[in-house]
């Protein structure tokens, strides 16, 4: 019996952009069903990584950061994406986008269809996210109809989705993106980040009742 996986992402995340491509051909060797489930990164580092946006924003010089540039740059090669990053967007506020994410959530064809575009808007042509009027464009660009997501994304059943989604996401313990939840005997393994989509494979195709 195949597993099925919730994928817990928001666009504003590069290692997100990376993972988002590269779970696909596991989830189509394994296969698996994955599950895309909009947050808000900011909410989840105010509730559990207190102190870190402003802690990044005096590591930019650092040679962490340096590093952690350079190996982004090594892993989108390594995965055939074209990411220019960081981009004068950097850091996004992605509340906007992740409410025209949820605003998709029930399609969940169409939410990967969006946010593969966002991805290519943000990280490859470096487009301002943020913006509601860029977003009803990267939706148009990949077929659907930007002006009603952006009427859904303002309501508030869809601002408490997002919420409740962001919610959910740390009680069960994420703490970045993308937060990768795969079953694994009789509860869930949580999986963080593009590095660690070796386990994501190993876990998915592990019997569940496995000691």
């Amino acid at each position: 019996m195949s597993k099925t996986i919730e994928f817990f992402f928001d666009i504003s995340s590069p290692w997100t952009c990376l993972a988002f491509h590269n779970i696909q051909p596991i989830i189509q060797r394994t296969g698996a069903t994955v599950i895309w489930r909009p947050f808000l990164l900011g909410g989840v580092h105010n509730e559990v990584n207190t102190g870190y946006v402003e802690s990044r924003a005096s590591d930019l010089d650092s040679p962490k950061w340096r590093q952690l540039i350079q190996v982004l740059g090594d892993w989108a090669e390594q995965s055939n994406v074209l990411m220019n990053f960081p981009s004068r967007y950097f850091p996004l506020r992605s509340v906007n986008a992740m409410r025209f994410c949820c605003a998709l959530e029930a399609d969940q064809a169409a939410l990967a269809n969006f946010a593969q575009h966002c991805f290519d808007a943000y990280f490859t042509r470096q487009l301002n996210l943020d913006d509601p009027d860029v977003l009803v464009e990267v939706a148009n660009a990949a077929g659907l109809d930007g002006e009603a997501l952006r009427q859904a994304s303002q309501t508030q059943p869809i601002k408490e989705q997002l919420r409740a989604n962001t919610d959910e996401a740390i009680k069960r313990g994420a703490f970045g993106s993308p937060s990768i939840f795969v079953p694994f005997n009789e509860g869930e393994h949580l999986y963080f980040g593009n590095d660690q989509l070796p386990l994501v494979a190993w876990a998915i195709q592990r019997p569940r009742s496995a000691a």
